[in-house]
């Protein structure tokens, strides 16, 4: 029997993409929908002896086709025609949700109503007759709660059971369809507005026989956001939560673990390594391959491995909480200076994971210069891969205030999108007002299947890129490191310093001219991860003490001679703030269509982060930070 494809669409914030992971859970395939970098992802699933294909489509609140989102919506229900579409809708807030499916069932496609978020709905003391909904629209009419393994059942039973084709649109239904195919024929002014009104009309009609409502008082949303989303409160709540995500990042949870797989490569797996291939007689200049190069390259990244997982899921369960969105309506006063809108503020929060999907998300801001802005300056936040760099030059310079310095280099790459978006807004795209439309979902404890799904897409990046980019950039940086024109080389004669060397010239008045900070730079525009990955292959990172505070002493006495505490903040300040790294640069490329931005954004990140890192280390030395 062929595979039955279902389609989930609806709006934001209703649950579609908890509902896509309890369905399909970890058989899931992630890619990009063809000619853009907006997410597809695909699951598996098999119920009552038939294999169910599922697609999460992106959300939207309209097809009107005005966004990436809306265009791949439509194209694909009208083109790939799959056998059930799903309109997932936010019962408890049911009358915003059914624009969406007027204008699904107005391009004849049949569809489930999924009623989601049953329970907040009853909580809000809303009653819905389902045997009146499925009369006034003539569709199949399913309630559910995500988060609960019976709803999910239930509705692949009627995935099964349920053939959309012997449906059809009720005569209210098809009334409506056309009175909007006459006005559409009309050719009048604003046919747009009529049609609207329209919708809201048999919406409102719809809702007064489906929805009754009793009770008045506050919902506990309504009573948090007295607190965390108004008045002078706000900001400082906000500044908390993300203060006290870094400290259970860098000192309550992730840091352990990372000082445990610290530990464990330097002490267990190098030595073990060495042994063996010193018994098996293994040649000298392998055995320096595979543990000077492979091992200390790739094993001084997977120790912040911790780190990022820890800092992924922290966002991960922020956004689940629903507490993101207020974060853009905070925000909406200060992205006001910068020309932006209070939604600029969150592809900036998606970069503090990384920059790829940051950029990818600036498609859901609602003006062309809004995207292309914020597709400029997303790369000066702190993202995931720059994180090993921060951890490590913050314990070994810092480490009894290594939380606080870490916490002032995302905040200094947050001031820098913001001015820099100021800048571009005034001098390279003309200013124009920008509309501020967002939804504030309800808060609730999230769904940890979600949490914990989201948590490894994001981080198995970082763990692709460490068994491949990494460790490719390791071998190339030890074969670059011991060898010259002339064959083996000293390190301080090799290829890799005479190009670190050249590339040092830049950074004479920075504090940190030195080969191998030069050499860091190079190979930190192909990967940010790469950055340590050098240290680790030229000073050694990966053979420490087991001790965490001895292994920082260790390592002091060998970068020490190249950084001082003053030298090594600015080149912190100018990792996290220079050129993104060529996965980025190439999504920018692809997003902009245009080598001229690509080259643009590569260029002006170095300049900016070149001028910042001075004015840091010269400013400090003037008063008196030198040491």
């Amino acid at each position: 029997m062929a595979t039955l494809s279902v389609a989930l669409t609806g709006n934001p914030n209703t649950g579609k993409t908890t509902i896509f992971n309890n369905l399909t859970g970890a058989r899931q395939k992630i890619g990009n929908w063809p000619g853009v970098t907006v997410d597809k992802k695909v699951g598996y699933v098999n119920h009552n002896d038939r294999a169910i294909s599922v697609i999460d489509l992106p959300g939207t609140y309209s097809i009107n086709a005005r966004s990436a989102e809306e265009q791949i919506v439509i194209d694909y229900l009208l083109n790939e025609k799959p056998e059930i579409v799903v309109n997932v809708l936010d019962a408890s807030s049911l009358e915003r949700n059914l624009f969406l499916t007027l204008q699904l069932l107005e391009c004849g496609i049949p569809v489930i109503l999924d009623l989601n978020m049953m329970d907040e709905a009853k909580k809000r003391g809303l009653t819905i007759n389902v045997k009146e909904m499925e009369a006034q629209f003539g569709m199949p009419v399913v309630e559910t709660v995500a988060k609960d393994h019976k709803s999910i059942k239930k509705l692949m039973d009627v995935f099964t059971e349920k053939a959309l084709c012997n449906y059809h649109p009720s005569d209210l239904i098809e009334e409506h369809i056309a009175k909007v195919k006459e006005i559409s024929n009309n050719n009048k002014d604003q046919v747009e507005e009529e049609i609207i009104e329209l919708r809201y009309a048999l919406i409102d009609n719809i809702m007064g026989k489906i929805v009754k409502k009793s009770g008045t008082s506050n919902s506990i949303t309504e009573k948090i956001d007295h607190i965390f989303a108004n008045g002078f409160l706000a900001l400082p709540v906000l500044f908390a939560i993300i203060y006290m995500l870094f400290e259970i990042t860098f000192d309550w949870i992730g840091q352990p673990m990372a000082d445990f797989v610290d530990g464990f490569i330097g002490d267990t797996l190098t030595p073990w390594a060495q042994e063996i291939l010193a018994d098996l007689e293994v040649a000298d200049w392998l055995q320096s391959l595979l543990v000077d190069g492979v091992i200390a390259g790739v094993g001084g990244v997977v120790t912040f491995v911790p780190l990022i997982f820890t800092l992924f899921f922290c966002l991960s369960f922020l956004d689940g909480t629903g507490y993101m969105a207020r974060v853009a309506f905070i925000m909406d006063p200060v992205m006001r200076r910068t020309g932006l809108t209070g939604k600029g503020v969150m592809p900036l929060i998606m970069g503090f994971g990384c920059a790829v999907p940051a950029i990818m998300g600036a498609r859901a801001l609602d003006s062309e210069k809004d995207r292309r802005i914020a597709m400029l300056v997303t790369p000066f936040l702190t993202c995931g891969a720059k994180l090993p760099v921060m951890a490590l030059f913050a314990a070994l310079f810092f480490p009894d205030d290594a939380t606080n310095v870490v916490f002032s280099i995302y905040v200094a790459g947050v001031i820098a999108a913001i001015v820099m978006a100021k800048v571009l807004n005034s001098t390279t795209f003309k200013s124009e007002e920008s509309t501020f439309l967002l939804e504030l979902p309800p808060y609730r404890f999230p769904d940890m299947k979600t949490v914990l799904l989201e948590t490894w897409d994001k981080g198995k990046g970082f763990l692709v890129k460490a068994g491949t980019i990494i460790f490719a950039m390791s071998i190339v940086i030890w074969f670059l490191s011991n060898y010259n024109f002339s064959g083996p080389a000293e390190m301080e004669e090799s290829f890799l310093a005479t190009i670190g060397a050249a590339v040092a010239n830049l950074f004479v008045f920075h504090g940190f001219d030195t080969w191998e900070a030069g050499a860091a730079v190079i190979t930190g525009i192909l990967a940010k991860e790469a950055v340590v990955a050098t240290m680790g292959v030229l000073y050694g990172v990966a053979d420490v003490a087991e001790d965490a505070t001895e292994a920082a002493q260790q390592m002091q006495s060998t970068i020490g001679t190249s950084f001082t505490s003053l030298s090594a903040y600015a080149f912190m300040i100018f990792i996290a703030l220079y050129t993104p790294c060529m996965t980025a640069l190439g999504t920018i490329k692809k997003e902009f269509s245009s080598w001229k931005w690509t080259l643009f954004s590569a260029g002006y990140t170095f300049v900016v982060a070149w001028v910042v890192s001075l004015v840091i280390y010269q400013v400090g030395k003037l008063l008196g930070f030198g040491a």
